[in-house]
């Protein structure tokens, strides 16, 4: 009985070793998948049973007892595709649709290989939509989770409502003829020029004319035009005021007040919504200001050193950029960015029980518990890196150290069963 017992064991070997081998090929080839976590085969001792006469225990050789999931970070890989992920630290993508094995759900998977499918939609390379934080048009991230909607995006147009300009007056500027609205370079001193847009996101050239008015005080007005062919009510060729109003400097040149008047501000686009447009020409005096981070009246010649104004036109979505804490940035045609929305990461409490599905996916067991989706780097999330991929962490030298082992045991345990064969045969041979 004892010789049959430990032929049984030696096959009870056989088969763990095996199991080892599988479990190391396994790895090998998944060797560059991108990824991909290692397996580790754990054996445990079989029931043992009782010697007759209670003089102790004799096993019953060994089984396989888990296939356990090694979860240490991979090497990092830089791709240069804005779109390609790397987690940085725990957690894994977390990922819906259609799995390989043909169910639908939510799936885990450390494979940040992703792209932008026909309708706009982030996912990977099976067409499984990445999961994380949706924002709307205007670019407010929402607190709800869903698909991340990151393609054929478009940039509205942010009509003009601040215009910025500084620069110098010249102080021994003359006062030239009484301002006409019909003659603007010849009944001023200086003018400067700035692209404003509608609410339509057109472009309208907007040039700004300084008239000294008085030397003593020093005063000027400024009158901001236009041509009137793209103004409602106006002539092509003719000046249309959009803005005017009055500075005054005091006796060391800088700025003392500003004004604007209501009544002249008249920008109104043929088919665009109304707007005012108000200037900034510095920080007066009268104010609480300094006088000098804007328009100052010195000595020498009239010119504009800054001209800024916060409105855009119309623009496309270029691409996108996405920083470490999964934040999706779009860029448009017209200069302008956005946000389109935030991969998420999740975090699973027990991550190395989770299933294996195939396709690079893991599915949650009761094992594993419910992954839990948060911000990447908050709460122990690894964080991102764009362009990147993390590698598998297989060590093919460590594979084949244990390919080797596994080789002997194999080979030890067939010896033994040959042992017990040979034992047996003389056995039987007594009879003879």
């Amino acid at each position: 009985m004892s010789l049959l017992t430990s032929m049984s064991s030696g096959t009870t070997g056989l088969a763990s070793a095996s199991a080892e081998l599988a479990v190391i090929s396994d790895n090998i080839a998944n060797a560059n998948t991108v990824g991909f976590k290692a397996g580790r085969a754990a054996f445990e001792d079989a029931l043992a049973q009782s010697v007759v006469g209670g003089l102790g225990q004799v096993g019953l050789g060994s089984r396989l007892q888990a296939v356990q999931r090694i979860l240490s970070q991979g090497a990092l890989s830089n791709t240069g595709v804005t779109s390609d992920l790397a987690l940085q630290g725990q957690g894994f993508f977390l990922v819906r649709g259609t799995a390989s094995d043909g169910r639908v759900g939510n799936y885990l998977t450390r494979n940040g290989q992703f792209t932008v499918d026909r309708d706009g939609y982030m996912v990977n390379l099976d067409g499984l939509r990445v999961q994380g934080y949706p924002a709307d048009a205007t670019g407010a991230i929402s607190a709800t989770v869903g698909d991340l909607l990151v393609g054929n995006a478009s940039s509205q147009a942010q009509p003009t409502q601040d215009v910025t300009i500084h620069g110098n007056l010249d102080a021994d500027a003359v006062v030239p003829a009484a301002w006409d609205p019909a003659d603007p370079s010849g009944t001023s001193n200086f003018s400067t020029s700035v692209t404003v847009y509608d609410s339509l996101g057109r472009s309208h050239a907007v040039q700004v004319y300084f008239r000294h008015s008085t030397a003593v005080p020093s005063a000027w007005e400024w009158h901001a035009m236009t041509d009137g062919a793209a103004m409602t009510g106006g002539t092509a060729g003719t000046p249309w005021q959009v803005a005017a109003g009055t500075m005054t400097f005091d006796a060391s040149g800088r700025l003392d007040t500003f004004t604007q008047d209501a009544a002249a501000n008249n920008f109104v686009p043929i088919g665009a919504a109304p707007q005012a447009l108000a200037f900034d020409f510095g920080d007066p005096v009268a104010s609480g200001g300094t006088g000098l981070a804007g328009f100052s009246q010195f000595s020498g010649s009239s010119v504009t050193t800054f001209v800024g104004q916060d409105g855009w036109t119309s623009g496309m979505l270029t691409g996108i950029q996405i920083d470490k804490t999964g934040l999706i940035q779009g860029v448009f045609t017209n200069g302008q960015m956005r946000p389109l929305g935030q991969v998420g990461v999740a975090l699973v409490p027990a991550s190395d029980q989770l299933e294996r599905i195939g396709g690079n996916l893991y599915g949650e067991t009761n094992s594993s518990g419910q992954p839990v989706l948060g911000v990447a780097g908050q709460g122990g999330r690894a964080f991102l890196a764009s362009g990147a991929l993390e590698q598998s962490n297989v060590d093919i030298a460590e594979q084949f150290v244990r390919m080797i082992a596994a080789q002997r045991a194999f080979e030890a345990n067939s010896k033994s069963i040959t042992t017990a064969d040979q034992l047996l045969s003389e056995l039987i041979a007594m009879k003879r």
